[in-house]
């Protein structure tokens, strides 16, 4: 068997989700590799057209994170 890789691209606020993922990292919990955090300085802040570009680019889902 072998292993499917996705790609998820995390958008996340600087003052919450970020900070609570740079936490994680500080603690060593893991995530997986797959997952890309993007950084916003608010979540109100995210254009469509960033999502759009990463479906294009080939992304298998995406998330905001506030």
């Amino acid at each position: 068997m072998t292993a499917v890789a996705f790609q998820i691209v995390a958008y996340c606020c600087e003052h919450c989700a970020y900070a609570a993922a740079d936490l994680a990292g500080g603690l060593r919990m893991q995530y997986p590799p797959e997952v890309k955090i993007v950084q916003l300085p608010c979540t109100g802040k995210l254009d469509v057209l960033m999502v759009l570009q990463a479906v294009e680019d080939g992304v298998d889902g995406a998330m905001v994170a506030g």
